[in-house]
Formats: structure tokens, C-alpha cells, sequence
């Protein structure tokens, strides 16, 4: 049997690598959303890459106004509002 959608599947370790984040930032982009989707089995995080090309695309931009508003938060209660 092959894997869905004939698509790769990175655990959080190789999803960091991919996309140049941290594993603690993907970590806390699942718990405060923004982040790409992702699969939860058991207590297992895989990625598709699929996915992750997908978020990665959908933040490019063309200038630094454009980032800003696209931004990742610094800290974790910068994100939860506190």
C-alpha cells in the first residue's frame, strides 16, 4: 500500500529542516495555529511535504511590509494575547 496522495511524510525533525524553523517553533505553531497542517497519530506529528510547500508558498513575499504582517510570533504568550 502506498502513502496518501503518493506524498512524503516528515516527522517534526525533518519538517524543521525543510522549512528552516525549529522543531520548538513548530511545536508551538500547532498549539497557537498559523502553522502547516499536519497529521496527528497517537502521539506521533508527521507533515506531509506537500503541506509544507503549501504554507511555505503561501508566506513568500515580494517586500519587508508584506513580511511583517506575515510574521511569526516571539514568544508563545505573545501569540495567546498575554
Amino acid at each position: 500500500m502506498s502513502e496518501p496522495d503518493n506524498d512524503g511524510l516528515f516527522d517534526a525533525g525533518a519538517a524543521a529542516n525543510f522549512t528552516g524553523l525549529a522543531v520548538a517553533t513548530l511545536a508551538k505553531l500547532r498549539c497557537v495555529g498559523g502553522g502547516p497542517a499536519y497529521l496527528k497519530l497517537g502521539r506521533k506529528v508527521l507533515y506531509r511535504r506537500g503541506d509544507l510547500v503549501g504554507w511555505l508558498n503561501a508566506r513568500r513575499v515580494a517586500n519587508t511590509s508584506e513580511a511583517a504582517a506575515l510574521s511569526l510570533p516571539r514568544r508563545l504568550t505573545d501569540a495567546l494575547g498575554g
